[in-house]
């Protein structure tokens, strides 16, 4: 059996195991970066997993499926694409061609299984009510099991027509063409923060903003290095915040005693 065929049975497996872990007890969790790490992993090029991964991350941001909303599947873009692009020998443009609209036509099987799960529910409430709990465990696998499929399906195709087709479309397509899908895929991360900043206290805290890009742009600290500053910083904040709040119950329960005394007097 070749390498190839291998690396690709494992990423079929890694496509699966991925969402049962995102469903389950949550050892990777199923974040684009992550995805891309372990399928660079596979494919023997982690640096291009963590690359591309990190860059669909950064598209994810800001984005949520709340209330059972379906959104694209940055983590499934992030399998497909770090896949194809290590395959294939080619670069983040071709990773973010691919792997973006498979990711948002992973929104069409989301929806079915959600309304498929529907149906599975109700079943399983049947069971209930007539006592066969052996019968409603197995049908809770049912719900699972379709998530697996979901990503598992796509992915089974594109592992076994993808390559060469993406090949022969690499081949025809423009320069420029390609050019413009790399300035889109440096243009998404930017809103992905732009989404998430919108969702949090930037007002309230820009001052932490504005240490950042003065740690980055001009101090060229690394992300690491900024992250521990923003820890630290949190940490200060929280803490201020904890005493502060702290104080005003102590406050509140200092008043309360004071009146019972003047009652007691009385």
């Amino acid at each position: 059996m070749s390498v190839e065929i291998i690396q690709d049975i494992l990423v079929v497996l890694l496509s699966a195991y991925v969402v049962m872990d995102n469903l389950g007890i949550t050892i990777f969790n199923y974040w684009a970066v992550i995805t891309g790490m372990l399928v660079g992993f596979i494919m023997g090029d982690v640096s291009t997993g963590l690359l591309i991964g990190g860059t669909f991350q950064l598209m994810s941001l800001g984005v949520a499926g709340l209330g059972g909303a379906s959104v694209p599947d940055y983590g499934l873009a992030a399998l497909v694409g770090t896949f194809l692009s290590i395959r294939t020998g080619s670069g983040l443009e071709t990773a973010v061609a691919v792997g973006l609209p498979v990711g948002l036509l992973a929104i069409n099987f989301d929806v079915l299984v959600k309304i498929l799960n529907n149906f599975v529910a109700h079943k399983m409430q049947r069971l209930v009510h007539e006592g066969k709990f052996k019968q409603m465990r197995l049908w809770g696998w049912a719900g699972p099991i379709m998530f697996m499929l979901k990503s598992v399906i796509i992915v089974t195709i594109i592992v076994t027509v993808g390559p060469g087709l993406v090949k022969a479309i690499l081949r025809v397509i423009p320069e420029w063409v390609t050019n413009g899908l790399n300035i889109a895929g440096g243009m998404l991360p930017v809103l992905g923060l732009a989404l998430l900043l919108r969702y949090m206290p930037v007002k309230k805290y820009f001052w932490a903003v504005l240490i950042g890009f003065a740690l980055s742009a001009y101090l060229k600290v690394p992300i690491i290095g900024i992250s521990i500053f923003g820890a630290a910083a949190a940490i200060v904040v929280y803490q201020s915040q904890l005493k502060e709040s702290t104080m005003k119950q102590n406050g509140v329960a200092n008043s309360l005693v004071a009146d019972e005394g003047d009652d007691y007097d009385e």
